[in-house]
């Protein structure tokens, strides 16, 4: 019968898996890694709370595929969360945590990438929706997008406790992972194999979405009036989205075929060498997308400066001037003009 090891702490199961910790993580190299972490993840905060501040303020944002950008934001936010406390248990300090804050500091970083796959997951069929009737955005209700962005966090949550709840080898620690040393091989296989194909099937769903969309757009615009700009509005939003998926991708693929590696059980992979470059890269993955949205969306760059205008000039009693400074700007972006119209159109009971 299988001993059951809850109560050792980790560097009983670091042993039993011959796995690395960084002992040598001290003095100047330990404090350069918390001072460029801290930096990092400060820009994460700031940057995502910055998106989410511009959906809430900006009307022209009070549309579907907004609210699920800036859920992708909450969701880099909370990554930021887990890589701050991974910052503060690591290295050395690895070995001296007990097994249910081990399963906290990995079910935290599992959870927000969850999170971020799952929400993709509804972006790719928000787009869908919108695209199949050529509207740049679907007529998905707020209840309907509030109980799918909930949906995603219950998925993300549970997807990041499973370990917690029993797949995991603290029962039988001949199944143990090499990078995870309390999760089991059997279980990393899974995970990682399911990341890879759901990867894989949203990079084929978003290029078709894609060539539909363009497709659609050439062979209407000669029957269509209005500017080629705005025509072409739905290809733009379709590569920004495209955009922080290629980046999503490229950030975390090294590290599922990593943890895959583990997971069967290779040996002589070299994995404790690059795992900690691998998960660097996971988190500029945070970083990136806010730059992504306000190089691609000039609207959400104009919204970003106008509100950091305003936190600046605050004392002088500048910021009352912020919403009109977002509204009457015209803005040559798009699908600003494109909602402008669209809104125009609109009955006034379903005006936002």
């Amino acid at each position: 019968m299988n001993t059951c090891h809850y109560d050792k702490r980790m560097d009983f199961f670091y042993n039993q898996s011959n796995t690395q910790t960084e002992d040598d993580w001290t003095g100047t190299k330990l404090i350069l890694l918390f001072c460029i972490g801290a930096c990092c993840c400060l820009f994460v905060f700031l940057s995502n709370m910055l998106v989410i501040a511009a959906v809430v303020k900006n009307k022209r944002f009070h549309y579907p595929f907004y609210y699920l950008l800036a859920n992708l934001a909450a969701a880099d936010f909370f990554s930021g969360i887990a890589y701050v406390y991974l910052m503060f248990h690591t290295g050395p300090v690895s070995k001296t945590l007990t097994v249910h804050k081990w399963f906290l500091r990995q079910g935290l970083l599992d959870t927000s990438m969850s999170a971020s796959l799952a929400n993709l997951l509804i972006i790719a069929v928000e787009r869908h929706i919108s695209i199949v009737r050529m509207r740049i955005h679907s007529n998905l209700t707020k209840r309907r997008v509030t109980c799918l962005i909930l949906l995603s966090w219950g998925v993300a949550i549970f997807m990041g406790a499973v370990p917690t709840l029993g797949w995991n080898c603290i029962c039988d620690i001949t199944t143990c992972s090499s990078l995870a040393p309390i999760y089991s091989r059997s279980y990393l296989t899974f995970w990682t194999v399911t990341n890879l194909a759901v990867f894989l099937i949203m990079v084929v769903a978003y290029i078709r979405i894609y060539m539909y969309v363009q497709w659609k757009t050439n062979v209407l615009s000669p029957h269509t009036t209005g500017s080629i700009n705005r025509r072409r509005t739905p290809i733009k939003l379709m590569k920004t989205v495209m955009t922080v998926l290629g980046v999503f991708v490229v950030c975390w693929t090294p590290g599922m075929v990593l943890l895959l590696l583990d997971g069967l059980h290779c040996t002589s992979c070299g994995l404790q060498q690059v795992k900690r470059w691998f998960l660097i890269l996971a988190l500029v993955n945070s970083i990136m997308n806010p730059i992504i949205y306000s190089y691609k969306d000039e609207e959400m760059w104009r919204t970003f400066k106008s509100m950091i205008c305003c936190f600046i000039y605050r004392g002088k009693r500048r910021s009352s001037r912020f919403p009109s400074t977002v509204h009457s700007t015209r803005s040559t972006d798009t699908s600003s003009y494109y909602l402008e119209d669209l809104a125009n159109q609109m009955p006034p009971e379903k005006l936002p």
